[in-house]
């Protein structure tokens, strides 16, 4: 538990005065979350890491302009995209200059990039602004991953700024949620990452979606120095792929889709004319994005290559790779429910023991049944196969670095049970 101080005058800010600065630095809405709220488990070490005076963080919202991220011109929606983004961060930076001139401690973590990428492939990231927003009273999650806010629905941008200030008084998360599962996200991500039940496929959107961000773009670096020539290189990558990779690197990154936070009717001020007229809504916003001819990208093997041309035949599908490499078992073990592909797991049920040896020892249980998976430590119940690896070996093959042939035959790797249930596994996460 983090000791409460106390605090000068100059420091002795209430909520509404802190709500002020925050209004004034150009915010549409603030709340608050102490560093000692369970909310924040799973970061709190990250923040303070960062930033060790930290005690209260302010959580503010920044609305868009939703017809950019509507048009089907995915030049505009990014535009807005990143000036908005650009605006988040200088409202940031003007709570933090404010409460400093106040004699506050205050920083602020970007809205998005730059951001702490020697930890790719983990997590990059000082700050998650989603869940802090959702515990400071800003929103709530819709099934399409987006928090919607009760007023201004899903167009919005997030940024946190940490203060070293202690408040008695915080905002409560919504006791209601925007989202009422139109499903018109559903139905027009053109991946099929957004399920019905509210499944969602992070691999289909994170391999499509961030094709020009990093891993993709370290698949498309792969790719150059794979080709023998130039043309062996235009045989892979189109001219207009070329070209919108250098957009992205000169302009900033580029995403392919936002179509789910495109098409979202929530919130007070968007919902209006979704109620007036749903059949103009739908052909207005949602029929565009659909009928829109484009490249989806796609891992060879996956749900989303089964789903885009039986979903959009008009579309073009390519296959390419994710670019996700685990550089540690840890690594490997926490991104298994982040690839996982439910339709690829279809009437697998077993049990997985896998024991890890060597510089990086570790025991797991990974049970795959009912197209679900679920990963616990140690070693859990009867196993279908056990795996034993040598940890370096097992990421390395994971790398496509060595082939299984080779670490089985020196016995790096070992199975015991079935070796066609490790088949069955690697369907399940196809990179």
């Amino acid at each position: 538990m983090i000791a409460r101080r106390e605090f000068s005058s100059a420091q002795n800010l209430d909520a509404a005065g802190l709500r002020d600065i925050a209004r004034a630095a150009g915010a549409d809405d603030v709340g608050f979350i102490s560093i000692v709220d369970p909310a924040l488990d799973d970061q709190r070490g990250d923040i303070l890491a960062a930033f060790p005076f930290a005690r209260t963080l302010i959580s503010f919202v920044l609305r868009m302009n939703r017809e950019n991220i509507r048009s089907p011109a995915r030049s505009a929606a990014n535009l807005e995209f990143h000036h908005a983004a650009d605006d988040c961060d200088s409202v940031s930076r003007a709570i933090a200059q404010a409460l400093e001139a106040k004699g506050v401690r205050a920083a602020y973590p970007s809205m998005g990039f730059p951001m702490e990428a020697a930890q790719w492939p983990g997590k990059m990231w000082i700050v998650a602004h989603k869940p802090v927003a959702v515990v400071a009273g800003l929103g709530r999650m819709g099934i399409h991953r987006n928090v919607i806010h009760p007023i201004f629905g899903n167009f919005i941008l997030l940024g946190t700024v940490v203060t070293d200030l202690d408040l008695d008084a915080r905002a409560a998360p919504l006791d209601f949620n925007p989202c009422f599962e139109c499903k018109l996200c559903v139905a027009a991500c053109p991946t099929g990452a957004i399920a019905p039940d509210g499944h969602f496929d992070f691999a289909a959107c994170y391999t499509h979606n961030y094709r020009e961000f990093m891993g993709g773009f370290g698949d498309w670096t792969e790719t150059i120095a794979n080709a023998k020539n130039a043309l062996a290189y235009r045989e892979k990558v189109s001219d207009a792929e070329t070209v919108s990779m250098w957009q992205s690197l000169a302009f900033g990154p580029n995403y392919k889709a936002a179509y789910c936070m495109a098409v979202c009717p929530a919130g007070a001020d968007v919902i209006g004319a979704y109620q007036a007229d749903k059949k103009r809504y739908l052909k207005e916003i949602v029929d565009p994005l659909q009928k829109k001819a484009e490249t989806v990208y796609v891992t060879p093997g996956s749900d989303a290559e089964a789903y885009v041309p039986r979903r959009f035949p008009g579309k073009k599908l390519k296959r390419v790779g994710s670019g996700l490499r685990p550089r540690t078992i840890d690594g490997f073990l926490s991104s298994l429910k982040l690839v996982f592909q439910r339709g690829q797991s279809a009437g697998l049920d077993a049990v997985y023991h896998f024991v890890f040896t060597g510089v990086q020892p570790r025991n797991a249980t990974i049970v795959i049944a009912d197209k679900k998976i679920r990963v616990a430590d140690g070693l859990v119940g009867a196993p279908s196969l056990t795996v034993t690896a040598d940890a370096e070996t097992w990421l390395r093959f994971l790398r496509k670095e060595t082939r299984l042939f080779w670490a089985l035959l020196r016995l790096k790797i070992r199975l015991r049970g079935d070796p066609r249930l490790l088949i069955a596994f690697g369907r399940c996460f196809p990179s």
